[in-house]
């Protein structure tokens, strides 16, 4: 059986609509270490997937105080009440935010530029210390079809207009349904962090232009000025046999499952 936080959320959602021997876990707010042990006992559960997190960049920045507690000081209340249950933290991409290259970047190097990449840097620290076995996974920007909160398909699909990337700009974005299909693989990786999602050798602005192009959306795409890349490496989890599609097909995936290409 396996113990998810965030459980009603954007992944712990997917993973809880697709993944085998799940169960939910109660809102974890605010709450003491103690509560999160007598959570994990009660559960029955022998691994632990922990999806709940502050994700939001200008929420995290505007009250730091309130992402420590829950992008730090919970995983590190989990990994304590673990006691030897496979325990799978979502980390991010964010953390390669403050290296001075472009990419891609593998595992060894961080550098923080924001208040959440701050902060899980020092939970994978942290976590990895009480629970070695433990496995950081490094997802990138995760969209889906269904509605719910702004992501990269649904902005796209629903602009008017235009939309806007950067040409220099590389990162990945990967598909949640596939974030959920990897778990089975996921759960049998040696401790450490991993780079998490889907890769691509396209920029930004090329990644939404065949898009749009392919879905003949009536959209133009503008040649935004490039941000920070947060493009990864993600050769060292697929020797684990966790496996994503390329960015553009798992776009196309995603739109065949919103019935937008047959």
């Amino acid at each position: 059986m396996i113990l998810v936080t965030g459980a009603k959320g954007f992944v712990g959602s997917k993973i809880m609509e697709l993944c085998k021997d799940v169960v939910a876990a109660p809102s974890l707010r605010d709450v003491s270490e103690d509560d999160v042990r007598r959570v994990v006992s009660e559960s029955g559960a022998d691994a632990i997937i922990h999806t709940a997190a502050i994700s939001d960049i200008g929420t995290c920045e505007k009250d730091p105080e309130a992402s420590y507690r829950a992008n730090v000081l919970l995983p590190v209340y989990l990994a304590r009440a673990a006691e030897g249950r496979k325990l799978i933290c979502f980390s991010s991409d964010q953390v390669y935010t403050g290296l001075e290259d472009d990419g891609p970047y593998t595992e060894e190097r961080v550098k923080a530029a924001n208040t959440y990449a701050k902060h899980k840097i020092e939970m994978e620290e942290r976590v990895l210390d009480i629970c070695p076995d433990a496995v950081m996974l490094r997802a990138e920007w995760m969209y889906d079809c269904g509605e719910g909160r702004p992501n990269y398909y649904r902005n796209v699909v629903n602009a008017t207009g235009s939309v806007s990337f950067g040409s220099g700009n590389f990162r990945g974005v990967t598909y949640v349904k596939e974030v959920a299909e990897n778990m089975e693989n996921v759960m049998k990786l040696p401790g450490g962090a991993y780079n998490f999602g889907s890769e691509t050798t396209k920029s930004m602005y090329e990644v939404t232009k065949d898009f749009v192009d392919s879905l003949r959306l009536d959209v133009k795409v503008e040649d935004a000025p490039s941000l920070h890349n947060l493009w990864m490496d993600c050769s060292k989890v697929r020797k684990f046999g966790v496996a994503f599609s390329e960015v553009s097909e798992g776009l196309l995936r995603c739109a065949r499952d919103d019935g937008r290409l047959s």
